[in-house]
């Protein structure tokens, strides 16, 4: 048996809709990493029709496409390419990001010397001519950690976990609203379980632009962070946590023109915590000041969303 087939089977699942020159960019950096072992991956369309001139199989580099056979959406379509790989790891890369060459290769070795089951590189964020490098200062993600910060610098295209802890873990959450924060409550719910490695160099380009799907669903926003303080108590109990999320909901409602709404969470996550900037951003918009699409473009243009 060669070197290569003694390594773990990689399975990389590859959500897309409506972005075919942005996914063969990906496509191209999964199939070029320098990890020597079998890479199989899986690239779900959803609400979109699928392009079989994707696939291929070079040995230990395979490519399937397949429709979404969940729930339409991110969260139904990683489920299905979840479902549908055979990998011993489970990967995830939007359509629109681009893993750098030695990726796996380095997240692996560093993930099995720390004997974790899951894992996150950190990224290069990229907007407009600029770049931004987000990378966790900690080694490892914890459930506590998580109640108090969102870590943008934990972004779903870095994960990789063992098969064992996604089954234990279950599939991704299908009932958030529009599938928003879905990464969020996946990480919660891994780390739950035990914490998240980090490997603290940016090893994965994320490429932001204006036509991202979250840009700007408001409306999406609000339900989402509606969704999961139900979902976890410890968000409400945690003051940094609480005031962040509330801080979020104030600013997608006053984003949404719904003044009365957006003062109203905007109180709630003052009190939580007074030095919650969305608080403040907010108030801006509400006055006329700014306009939540230039408030939108200042932090991505930071490596940083609302």
């Amino acid at each position: 048996m060669s070197d290569s087939e003694q390594l773990p089977r990689v399975s990389v699942v590859v959500a897309t809709r409506n972005r075919e020159e942005l996914l063969a960019q990906s496509l191209g950096a999964i199939l070029a990493q320098t990890y020597a072992g079998h890479i199989e991956v899986i690239v779900v369309y959803d609400r979109s029709e699928p392009v079989p001139a994707h696939e291929l199989d070079r040995g230990n580099r395979v490519v399937r496409v397949m429709t979404n056979q969940r729930q339409a959406g991110l969260a139904g379509a990683r489920n299905s390419g979840i479902t549908a790989s055979s990998g011993a790891l489970v990967a995830f890369c939007d359509d629109d990001d681009l893993w750098r060459p030695e990726k796996l290769a380095r997240q692996l070795d560093s993930m099995q010397a720390a004997g974790a089951a899951a894992s996150v590189t950190g990224i290069a964020v990229h907007y407009e001519g600029i770049t931004i490098e987000r990378v966790p200062d900690v080694a490892d993600i914890t459930v506590e950690l998580l109640t108090s910060s969102r870590l943008t610098g934990s972004h779903p295209s870095s994960y990789l976990m063992t098969r064992r802890l996604v089954d234990e873990v279950g599939l991704v959450d299908e009932s958030i609203p529009s599938g928003y924060g879905e990464d969020y409550d996946w990480l919660m719910r891994l780390t739950a379980v035990q914490p998240v490695h980090v490997v603290r160099e940016p090893l994965v380009d994320v490429l932001w632009h204006r036509g991202s799907f979250f840009t700007s669903r408001w409306d999406a926003m609000v339900a989402s962070v509606d969704y999961l303080l139900q979902k976890y108590p410890a968000l409400r109990q945690d003051p940094v946590g609480l005031g962040r999320l509330e801080g979020q909901r104030a600013f997608a409602l006053v984003a949404q023109g719904k003044r009365s709404a957006a003062a109203r969470a905007a109180r709630r996550a003052f009190r939580s915590n007074p030095r919650e900037p969305r608080v403040y951003v907010t108030a801006l918009v509400a006055s006329g000041l700014v306009t939540a699409p230039w408030v939108m473009h200042q932090a991505n243009k930071r490596g940083r969303g609302i």
